[in-house]
């Protein structure tokens, strides 16, 4: 396997870009992959640790970025880079954590020659933090903000650290529950698996409501509308279709989705648990996204087939439907509703859920998209 190393990389930013200098002569065929959250650069060259070695890095930003904006000038001695940020303001630092690596440092060169086009002095001594908090008090204090989520970085590790471990916890249980239980006797367990484990199941799917608020308080990074889209989705057939219908809970394809949804959390949540502190475990960060290959094509099956076997205990027991003649003058009738999620959103969820964990994977791991793929994003 050929070794990598990082380049020189030197940044410094306006109220509106992010510029990027890496010190890489004579690149041949740059690959450079702009996200909103994040590039990624690979080539090879002569750098920092000589000739026709390969070069890669990956950026993950403060905030997010135009990607479609992105200008690459490539020379003979370094490639420079302008992206625009998607909101106006300043940073007050480049990457989303707060790591400080040795190969990425500040382009004073750019900060100075823009306050002398503004007919300003400045101290290349002083941080960019520094200049940001006496010139610009109020956008400061407003990004520490964004920054921290109103507390420390410390705590936030710890209240990450402590809800990760826990979840983690929660769901080995259940697992090992569902395992030892169905190994003993397979034929009298599985009608009675949400019996044993529904409960546990229910309180970790309530505690991961957190998962919405830690992005949207800026604890985590990541998306609040899919993190709500994945929680609610299970919190909807958990406590919906599924524990509201006794009949239902006896079916062994809840036994089969309660597994998937356990096994795939086992994985999960390890991993988040050392990247709270930066930490890569390759195995583990290998499993994270390699597991839901075959798991989630599995849990959305299920769920498929108990939203269909649903169908007729709701028509018969109309609970959780509302039928005219009423005051409001208004009907809901579940059973048309999961019709036509079965109909129309089942396949397009799938879809978009497998691209979503496919693309982070090629990302995670440093696999090349199929050209085909790339084309789709294209």
């Amino acid at each position: 396997m050929t070794k990598t190393f990082a380049p020189f990389v030197y940044w410094a930013q306006s109220e509106t870009d992010i510029l990027l200098r890496v010190d890489l002569k004579d690149a041949k065929d740059p690959e450079i992959v702009i996200e909103e959250e994040e590039i990624e650069f690979s080539s090879i060259g002569t750098g920092s640790q000589g000739n026709n070695v390969k070069y890669h890095f990956v950026l993950e930003f403060f905030l997010p970025i135009k990607k479609d904006t992105g200008n690459v000038e490539a020379t003979d001695r370094e490639i420079r880079i302008k992206l625009e940020k998607k909101e106006p303001d300043w940073w007050p630092r480049l990457l989303y954590d707060s790591q400080k690596l040795p190969w990425l440092k500040i382009d004073f060169d750019r900060i100075k020659n823009q306050s002398e086009s503004e007919g300003e002095q400045e101290n290349a001594d002083i941080s960019p933090q520094d200049i940001l908090r006496t010139k610009y008090p109020q956008a400061y204090e407003k990004l520490q903000k964004e920054e921290f989520g109103f507390v420390s970085e410390s705590k936030r590790r710890v209240y990450l650290f402590c809800y990760n471990t826990f979840m983690f916890c929660g769901f080995l249980y259940a697992f090992l529950i569902l395992t030892i239980k169905y190994s003993k006797d397979p034929d009298e367990f599985v009608p009675k698996a949400y019996a044993t484990v529904g409960n546990t199941f229910k309180f970790l799917q309530l505690m991961m409501i957190l998962e919405i608020l830690n992005p949207l308080f800026g604890y985590t990074k990541g998306s609040v509308y899919e993190a709500a889209i994945q929680v609610l989705g299970r919190i909807v057939f958990l406590f919906v279709l599924i524990d509201s219908e006794p009949r239902m809970q006896e079916k062994p394809v809840v036994f089969y989705l309660l597994l998937t949804y356990a096994s795939v959390e086992i994985v999960r949540y390890p991993y988040y648990l050392f990247r709270v502190y930066d930490m890569d475990i390759g195995f583990l960060t290998w499993l994270r996204y390699t597991v839901w290959v075959p798991l989630y094509p599995i849990g959305f099956i299920c769920e498929g087939v108990i939203a269909l076997r649903d169908i007729p205990y709701f028509e018969e027991t109309e609970k959780f439907s509302i039928t005219l003649p009423n005051s409001w003058n208004f009907s809901f009738y579940l059973p048309n509703i999961i019709r036509c999620y079965l109909l129309f959103g089942f396949f397009p969820l799938l879809y978009t859920q497998m691209w979503h964990m496919y693309k982070l994977r090629c990302k995670r791991l440093g696999i090349k998209q199929h050209k085909s793929n790339l084309s789709k994003e294209e």
